[in-house]
């Protein structure tokens, strides 16, 4: 596997990874390195070994390409090295970006198998971070398609994203989905303790990328919008990104001071359930974009697993999978549309409990149970052809 990432806390990658490896494959991840010297270790039956280019974060197209062409450049003489000693049988690449897979292309020519992992749709990404030129963005459509060419299989995150790729030329049957939901080792839907607020009290959280395009800052503004409202209302903020600095300031000159809580660092994935569990909502600022409608918020479907009601706006693809009796939606980019959700769940208990319980349906259905051995399958019938 190649992800650009630190290992120890992508779920997503580690979840693959480790399913795989407890399978009886020989999970070897090349990642970026996180600290000084790169390292090389073992976790969970999986061997990762960190290549020489540290992850850049920040806001420079340039910096970030070339960041990325590094990581590409040693991931692919790793690829050709492993294949020379007769340890390599597959190249599995996650995005983004989608060109990491070209680290498989000699192995490709050699007769190996190469699968392409799109986390996030590239074109809808970038426009959302960087540029929505036309020029731009058809430069990406290609790099998608080529990408996907030199692949056997492309995984998809969910069916929407799968529906777009296809619309764009990419063939059906290549295709496979493997979506991004807790790992049940670690988010235990099975016990779910009920959690009541203390009186006047409400803890909101939000735990992931700090960015103004998933809509943080719509999140601190409903906070100030009702913090006269629910006197107790905590907004808690784990993690850390771009838009940190300026969503702190943003606090800070709302006089939020006591009501959004920032923890930068984050929390361990082991150690993340604990923490949430200690929360009475969970709830998703994401803007109206092309790449916003195309996720399925993790987040959302770790509180899910936890029993946590949450809040959500009315996008295409949360839509797809959650029910108006599964979520409390609110209007894209609307603070009041927000506020009102909220307000709505804080004054109905009754709901929240109806809607915690409608919501473990999601996992029913598509739970890591049951796609952990679709991926095994899908893996055992790639290297068996």
């Amino acid at each position: 596997m190649i992800a650009y990432t630190d290992y120890a806390g992508d779920a997503r990658v580690r979840r693959e990874a480790e399913t795989l490896a407890a399978h009886a494959f020989r999970v070897r991840c090349l990642t970026t390195k996180n600290g000084g010297a790169p390292k090389h270790f073992t976790l969970d039956g999986v061997d990762v070994q960190e290549l020489g280019i540290r992850k850049y974060r920040g806001k420079s197209t340039r910096a970030y390409v070339s960041s990325y062409l590094q990581f590409l450049a040693a991931a692919a003489v790793t690829c050709v090295r492993l294949m020379a000693r007769g340890e390599l049988d597959v190249v599995h690449a996650h995005n983004i970006p989608d060109f990491l897979v070209f680290a498989g292309l000699v192995p490709r020519l050699a007769g190996r198998k190469v699968v392409l992992d799109v986390h996030d749709s590239v074109p809808e990404t970038f426009a959302a971070k960087f540029s929505s030129r036309s020029l731009v963005r058809k430069a990406l459509f290609l790099e998608e398609r080529l990408s996907a060419l030199i692949a056997h299989r492309v995984i998809c995150v969910n069916h929407p994203q799968r529906e777009t790729l296809v619309a764009r030329g990419i063939p059906d049957s290549k295709t496979f989905i493997s979506m991004n939901v807790p790992d049940p080792r670690i988010f235990n839907h099975v016990d779910i303790k009920p959690h009541t607020p203390e009186p006047g009290r409400l803890s909101l959280v939000y735990h992931g990328t700090m960015a103004h395009r998933l809509g943080v800052d719509l999140l601190i503004r409903a906070v100030a919008c009702l913090k006269e409202q629910i006197p107790g209302l905590r907004l808690h903020l784990w993690g850390h990104g771009d838009d940190l600095p300026a969503l702190q300031m943003l606090a800070r000159d709302l006089n939020l001071r006591d009501q959004v809580l920032f923890n930068p660092r984050g929390y361990a994935l082991e150690a993340l359930p604990g923490h949430l569990r200690a929360m009475d909502l969970g709830v998703v600022g994401n803007r109206r974009s092309a790449a916003c409608d195309l996720m399925l918020p993790v987040k959302l479907l770790e509180y899910v697993s936890l029993g946590i009601p949450a809040v959500a706006p009315r996008l295409k693809t949360i839509q797809h999978y959650f029910g108006e009796e599964m979520v409390t939606y609110y209007e894209p980019e609307s603070v009041q549309s927000l506020a009102d959700a909220v307000v709505r769940l804080h004054s109905d208990p009754k709901l929240r409990g109806s809607q915690a319980v409608a919501a473990r349906d999601f996992l029913t259905r598509y739970g890591w149970e049951r796609q952990g051995e679709e991926l095994v399958t899908m893996y055992q019938t790639l290297v068996e052809s």
